[in-house]
């Protein structure tokens, strides 16, 4: 079995390449030598390879990054994605298609709302999630000509690893600094009374390992934990687990609306038994040493 993994030095797909090469998989990895919205350099890929598995994880995956340049980010995340599913028509129409698309395409909900489901309408509210939305439904056209298309609507997961461009890696790695004496002890932050729902990277990765098996039917899957984690709380756990005390300082920069995003996997679970196996306090635990030893050497 072959599989194609775009995206693949990025934070999830330098954990997805090694399992799938665990379950058997002969993996071919791409990353930032490909312009992936270039269809022809995609469809030669494609055609070369013949792949029975194409995970597309490539995307501009910042919400700040996406906000400074919508254009680059629809050219990555929707003309991408667009690629990607027209080479694998042209060139391996018998493949498996897992498109990671965003839970952000759901926008917020109420206070006291319910979890999102998968029939929860999409409203996404910044160039990030729409671009992933439309993606998504791009994906969801091509399935209905018959192509075995797969997309997640991801929460968002964290884990050793990954960049300071997100909420929680910024909070640990702040944190680290402080510790080590490389930043007086005051920690900038944004808005800390969102609640989002996170799960570990290696959570993630199983989810997708598991929906890349053909057993599991076609069609759209939240991958969420269904518990509603406020930033706030999370900063309180990071700054324990590092043993620092530090001032809080709200960065303009970073501050957001309040939002509430949670997710219900309902779906996933019931079509391949997934379920989040590593404890949030056990991520934040990974995640705070990770910056630690990143710092130190740095």
């Amino acid at each position: 079995m072959r599989a194609w993994v775009t995206g693949a030095g990025g934070f999830v797909g330098r954990h997805l390449v090694p399992r799938l090469a665990s379950r058997g998989f002969e993996v071919r990895a791409t990353d930032l030598e490909l312009d992936v919205a270039d269809l022809e350099a995609v469809s030669a890929v494609v055609e070369e390879l013949a792949p029975d598995l194409i995970v597309h994880l490539a995307a501009i995956s910042s919400i700040p990054d996406a906000a400074r340049d919508p254009a680059r980010a629809y050219s990555v995340n929707f003309l991408g994605t667009r690629s990607v599913l027209e080479a694998a028509a042209r060139h391996a129409p018998g493949a498996r298609v897992l498109l990671v698309c965003s839970a952000d395409a759901y926008g917020s909900a109420p206070p006291g709302g319910a979890p999102f489901d998968e029939a929860t309408p999409l409203r996404p509210g910044s160039p990030y999630a729409r671009t992933k939305a439309a993606a998504e439904l791009l994906g969801g056209a091509y399935a209905d000509r018959g192509m075995d298309v797969v997309r997640t609507r991801s929460f968002n997961h964290t884990g050793p690893g990954q960049g300071p461009n997100f909420v929680l890696p910024s909070f640990a790695k702040q944190a680290a600094e402080i510790a080590a004496g490389r930043r007086e002890p005051r920690l900038r932050v944004g808005n800390l009374d969102s609640v989002r729902d996170f799960l570990d990277v290696r959570d993630v990765v199983e989810a997708y390992v598991r929906l890349a098996d053909r057993q599991a039917p076609t069609g759209v899957y939240n991958v969420a934990s269904g518990r509603g984690v406020r930033i706030g709380d999370a900063l309180e756990s990071i700054l324990r687990t590092a043993g620092v005390p530090a001032e809080i300082e709200v960065d303009a920069g970073r501050f957001r609306p309040t939002d509430i995003a949670v997710g219900d996997a309902t779906r996933l679970r019931e079509a391949t038994g997934w379920e989040p196996r590593v404890a949030f306090e056990d991520t934040l635990r990974a995640l705070v040493e990770d910056w630690q030893v990143r710092v130190s050497a740095s």
